[in-house]
């Protein structure tokens, strides 16, 4: 329910995708050779990807304090918490209230306003879209696939397109609305004429405060640092599915990684219930199927990739949650609150 109390349709509607997806996964397994793979699993390769699964999110700490920096050199606790909370948040939280949280949490620690700093989260998911579309590139040119699964990669190419478009789209806006605010502004008000006037009245204002907090250092180190840590981010990222494939001794090189870290990007971006639950295990399965992998095997694995990036993070929110004295109750204040970005 939401804060009034009301049935929230996208919350059931996002329950309903994930029940779909996980009947569609378990539909017709042989729950003894799923159990069988279970048993092949080594764990000296888990316990090193859950670890470089963490050195991950640490990474994102990094790579956020150089877009906090031109307002305010924040504390590397406070970021990391924010970061860890928000991750935990996404898990929990019905429509990634995690990103909004994230805003209000470093906001209040760090005492700064906060649109600007959701402007700089903003900039943080643009480096994360240019990111996945230098792997996007990279695996269309490396993956060899089965024959047969050309439909697979076919769609994975539209899938870039229709991803850099998304992505060129948001930077042009932006550039035009930090260069020329007033047009852009009232452009944006001529499309939103057609709605009632209350919802351009609260848009409007909230842009203007958006963009204001948009700034991006001019430094040629600082800039290279936001290079470099977005590297390491997507690196560490991929890194651990590779781990993984190893565990179950499943043999495939790194760019099958990479092929499969682009399936689970895109399978975040399906509405669901928290955690990303059938849609995250369907993108993972379906994944390694196209490489000819047994649905029992590419089951446990999806399974298991989903719990190391589900249970870790969400205890270690906890965490951070009990020493920086946020109850878990208040962060559902802040994804309604009324001057949410």
């Amino acid at each position: 329910m939401n804060s009034t109390g009301k049935v929230d349709k996208k919350f059931l509607a996002g329950i309903g995708i994930s029940l779909f997806f996980m009947g569609l996964l378990f539909r017709k397994i042989d729950f003894n050779q799923l159990g069988a793979a279970f048993r092949t699993l080594h764990y000296g390769y888990l316990s090193l990807a859950l670890f470089v699964t963490f050195v991950s999110y640490g990474l994102r700490a990094v790579r956020w304090h150089y877009l906090v920096l031109p307002q305010k050199k924040a504390a590397p606790r406070n970021l990391l918490a924010a970061t860890i909370i928000c991750y935990m948040a996404n898990n929990l939280l019905p429509a990634r209230l995690g990103e909004i949280i994230r805003a209000y949490v470093l906001a209040e620690k760090e005492q700064l306003e906060t649109s600007s700093v959701f402007a700089t989260l903003v900039l943080d998911r643009l480096c994360d879209g240019f990111s996945v579309l230098i792997i996007l590139v990279v695996t269309f040119f490396t993956v060899q696939l089965p024959p047969g699964m050309e439909k697979v990669q076919n769609g994975l190419i539209t899938g870039g397109y229709v991803t850099l478009s998304l992505y060129v789209g948001v930077i042009v806006f932006l550039v035009f609305l930090k260069r020329a605010t007033g047009a852009t502004l009232k452009f944006v008000s001529a499309l939103l004429k057609p709605f009632p006037a209350a919802v351009s009245s609260k848009i409007i204002p909230l842009l203007g405060s958006f963009i204001s907090g948009i700034r991006l250092s001019s430094k040629p180190g600082e800039l290279g640092a936001l290079l470099v840590s977005s590297a390491l981010i997507w690196g560490t990222a991929t890194w651990p599915v590779d781990l993984l494939l190893k565990a179950f001794g499943i043999d495939l090189p790194i760019t099958a990684a990479m092929f499969i870290l682009v399936f689970l990007v895109f399978a975040v971006m399906v509405p669901a219930s928290p955690g990303y639950i059938g849609t995250y295990h369907a993108a993972c399965m379906y994944g390694l199927m196209a490489f000819n992998v047994p649905k029992e095997q590419a089951l446990s694995v999806a399974l298991v990739m989903h719990a190391i990036n589900f249970f870790p993070v969400i205890l270690l929110g906890f965490f951070f949650l009990w020493t920086e004295k946020i109850s878990f109750a208040s962060l559902g204040k802040y994804g309604t609150a009324e001057d949410t970005p």
